[in-house]
């Protein structure tokens, strides 16, 4: 299983500096990643939402050892949201936060990370917008699940992450569901043990199908983030099932991934959002994007032995 070894290789400070010291390496990240800074985003922003498709933004980071840096993430957000508000996109252009980034793992870390996001989904929802929590490894997630119930109290808007990947997420979604919460399904994208995470592809399949009834069956609105084809019409078909209209839930993606399929959905009037990240700190992200499916792996090795 090579996903494990490139997840560990994401945390590895020598592969960090031989992968960006590889020439190939800026244009393939250029694939996944749109740009270092708000001001080259923008024209993707605008380009995206019109072909009909709509936005997650991620400002990419996650190695923060210092308040200092958390501030830093948060301004970054508001500057973002300060440069959507005069596109008028609205609920288009949402946004992604890693509460990593805003302190989450410093000392008193909790409070940090809910005082520094805070004014980033207040800001958001001031321009008609919202924000979603990612989920990150397992021991994040209680803090995680903390934050995004009290900031549901003020912005009930506010959405979150789960991962098919975890034993636990059964349980989530329930409850998740039954609050009629925002929440994105993905299969999960960090290593985890067998002691709290499904190892083998087909048990995360099945567990992923699982958990996608129970929220279509909720009262939530569940966002599919999924490039499988397979999982995307068992979606498909769940939700006609589930009584629920073409706005009521919607498929997310990859910028950079699946391009045609993201275009194909919306053209059959599917909600599709793009989780688009920018940023200078890319090395993890693109290294998760790597370790979570194989034919990423092959564009990015193939480029290297063609261009490198």
């Amino acid at each position: 299983m090579l996903g494990p070894v490139i997840l560990a290789a994401s945390r590895s400070d020598r592969m960090r500096r031989l992968v960006s010291a590889a020439p190939v390496t800026k244009p393939v990240v250029d694939r996944f990643i749109p740009g270092e800074n708000v001001g080259q985003v923008l024209p993707v922003i605008e380009e995206l939402a019109g072909r009909g498709l709509e936005l997650t933004m991620d400002v990419v980071g996650e190695d923060i050892t210092s308040p200092a840096q958390a501030e830093a993430a948060r301004d970054a957000y508001l500057e973002l949201i300060d440069r959507l508000k005069p596109l008028g996109l609205g609920a288009r252009a949402e946004m992604s936060v890693k509460l990593s980034m805003f302190g989450q793992a410093l000392d008193g870390g909790h409070e940090l990370a809910l005082r520094n996001v805070r004014p980033v989904v207040e800001a958001a929802a001031e321009i008609g917008t919202t924000v979603t929590l990612d989920a990150e490894d397992h021991t994040t997630l209680d803090s995680m699940f903390a934050i995004h119930e009290e900031l549901r109290r003020d912005v009930p808007q506010t959405g979150c992450v789960i991962q098919a990947y975890l034993f636990r997420t059964e349980a989530d979604a329930r409850r998740l569901a039954a609050s009629g919460s925002r929440v994105r399904l993905v299969k999960g994208a960090y290593k985890e043990p067998a002691e709290v995470a499904y190892q083998q592809k087909h048990e995360i399949d099945k567990a992923y199908v699982r958990i996608l009834r129970t929220l279509m069956e909720g009262e939530g609105y569940p966002m599919i983030g999924s490039h499988d084809p397979r999982l995307i019409s068992i979606g498909q078909e769940m939700a006609r099932l589930a009584g629920r209209k073409l706005d009521e839930y919607e498929f997310q993606m990859l910028y950079g991934i699946r391009g045609d399929e993201q275009r194909r959905l919306a053209d059959e009037g599917h909600r599709v959002r793009v989780y688009t990240a920018y940023g200078t700190d890319w090395y993890g992200y693109f290294m998760r994007r790597l370790a979570e499916k194989p034919a990423n792996l092959r564009f990015f090795v193939r480029s290297m032995v063609t261009k490198g």
